[in-house]
């Protein structure tokens, strides 16, 4: 269906430009992976659906310090799937990363947690997400081991959002060995978003990754995320996250993962929330200059 055009009503997409090779202050880059997932997916198809949702969205913001006209954003494209040449992947988003101060990873399994967090040289991970994501081998379950394993500190990483009747007891013992700080999706009914994010920060430290797993939100409104279940976060909780891990300076990348856009519902909710979790770290970076 045509969108109508309106001069005075600019569309969130128009913001993103395709000239890589100037610096931008945000860059998002597509992540194409699906072949490892421990579920049937096609998220190698959801990077293009994000980018047509843009096309959904103004540039308006209720906060009169947000500003997305002051900040250069860029697309950058898609880069080789990890899911055949991990090494080149990251070699190429490391690339990508050197011309931005945040880099957004529009994915994609949650596999590509490992190869966003090796590209940026990110020291602490933040993760929202229903699931520890810590199995063994090599799948969309297992980024956040893989990167303990690799070398970042799991005192260094907060997983916000953990559903009780999704995991394991034995991943749990392991977050606890691994030193992972865990605020289960409970916390949020007695605590603000602002506390957890400020907790969240403290702990990961000074070069921070963001993985947003769309599989930490309650099932209503991401009917496209495979391992979603009922009761977790609200959509606005979500953009509550985002906009705050734009305002941090010590984020410096962040990803969008879990959707298979090909399963989504007529209305696109779920593809629409993730480029609304792009435009709101926008936005909250734009509060940083």
């Amino acid at each position: 269906m045509a969108l109508p055009h309106d001069p005075l009503w600019p569309r969130a997409a128009s913001l993103f430009s395709s000239e890589v090779d100037n610096r931008a202050d945000v860059m998002i880059v597509g992540v194409p992976a699906s072949q490892t997932s421990l579920s049937p997916t096609s998220a190698h198809e959801t990077p293009q659906a994000i980018r047509q949702a843009l096309q959904r969205y103004s540039t308006a913001h209720a906060d009169h310090r947000v500003n997305l006209e002051k900040i250069s954003l860029c697309d950058a494209g898609d880069v080789t799937s990890p899911d055949g040449d991990e090494a080149g992947a990251i070699a190429q988003l490391k690339s990508i990363g050197a011309k931005s101060s945040l880099l957004i990873a529009l994915g994609g399994d949650n596999s590509i947690t490992y190869s966003g967090v090796q590209a940026t040289g990110a020291t602490g991970l933040i993760t929202l997400d229903a699931h520890y994501d810590l199995r063994d081998g090599v799948s969309n379950g297992s980024p956040v081991r893989r990167l303990i394993e690799a070398g970042l500190s799991g005192k260094k990483v907060v997983q916000i959002g953990i559903a009780d009747f999704s995991n394991s007891t034995a991943y749990a013992k392991r977050a606890k060995e691994f030193g992972i700080t865990v605020i289960p999706r409970s916390e949020l009914r007695s605590k603000s978003v602002e506390e957890i994010w400020a907790r969240a920060l403290s702990i990961a430290g000074d070069k921070v990754f963001v993985d947003f797993d769309m599989d930490v939100c309650d099932r209503s409104v991401v009917p496209a995320c495979p391992a979603a279940a009922p009761g977790g976060m609200s959509a606005d909780e979500l953009r509550q996250f985002a906009f705050l891990a734009g305002t941090s300076p010590s984020v410096i990348g962040a990803d969008i993962t879990e959707i298979d856009a090909t399963k989504d519902s007529a209305d696109e909710r779920t593809v629409r929330l993730a480029s609304l979790v792009v435009l709101e770290m926008a936005a909250g970076f734009s509060t940083r200059l």
